[in-house]
């Protein structure tokens, strides 16, 4: 069985907390400061989804940001897009980590602290979202990149805004503000940022107060659709983005 001792201090880009009633807080930060997302952060919340959906003393998890953003900066060191071998590591951590996300058994509450531009498909799987003012939506990493958006974002929005909107905010890089976020059900509710962890630990605490089967089961039946569209459309989705960063590749080759 998973103990919290042997786990929380390992990984270099989550703070992870815990409360004596089992609310686990993961901050996501680098350096202390807000999240810079690169292919060693991508390797590593593989694992630190996998250790905390492990530790059955986890009630209730609040998955939260650092800084100024949840994650809005994204950088290029260690991704390996454009080698059959590099994008095979891209494409084997992009499944896992959005299924171990799924496979934390216990609710999961998005305290999103800011722009959230990077991997917004984290926030989609958790079932409670609150937001501050300063929060945005918006798939910002891929076209600039000039790859498919295949990693979750291409099946998650759409089942979350409806089908048009879902694909005019990927197709489009549409900026979503929190008002709008909120009128879409993205959101869960809007507080000032001094409220935000604040009202995240209330949540959490009337949830950890219920039976743990009940609360960890709720969150089972809650994301059982979630499951079987990630199942159905990541794998797929990861593989048209690796062809399209090889044709991107190509490209560049050609210059």
């Amino acid at each position: 069985m998973m103990s919290f001792n042997s786990y929380c201090n390992a990984f270099p880009h989550a703070k992870l907390t815990r409360s004596p009633e089992g609310v686990l807080e993961a901050s996501l930060h680098t350096d202390g400061g807000t999240l810079v997302f690169n292919g060693h952060v991508h390797e590593e919340f593989v694992e630190l989804f996998h250790q905390i959906g492990q530790d059955v003393d986890n009630r209730v998890v609040i998955l939260t940001g650092a800084g100024a953003a949840f994650i809005d900066n994204i950088d290029a060191e260690g991704f390996d897009f454009f080698t059959p071998r590099g994008y095979d590591k891209i494409y084997r951590e992009g499944k896992k980590v959005l299924a171990n996300l799924l496979d934390i058994p216990v609710p999961m509450i998005a305290a999103l602290n800011g722009p959230t531009t990077v991997h917004s498909e984290f926030v989609l799987l958790c079932d409670i979202v609150i937001a501050t003012p300063s929060t945005v939506f918006q798939d910002k990493p891929h076209f600039a990149f000039g790859i498919v958006p295949g990693d979750g974002i291409h099946s998650l929005w759409p089942e979350v805004i409806g089908s048009i909107r879902g694909r005019t905010f990927v197709l489009t890089q549409q900026v979503i503000d929190a008002e709008e976020a909120l009128r879409l059900g993205v959101i869960s509710e809007i507080v000032p940022p001094e409220n935000l962890l604040r009202r995240a630990r209330e949540i959490a605490g009337g949830i950890a107060k219920l039976p743990p089967l009940t609360a960890s089961y709720s969150r089972v039946a809650l994301t059982q659709k979630l499951r079987r569209i990630v199942d159905e459309s990541v794998g797929y989705g990861q593989a048209l983005e690796g062809i399209s960063a090889a044709d991107v590749a190509r490209m560049q080759a050609d210059k």
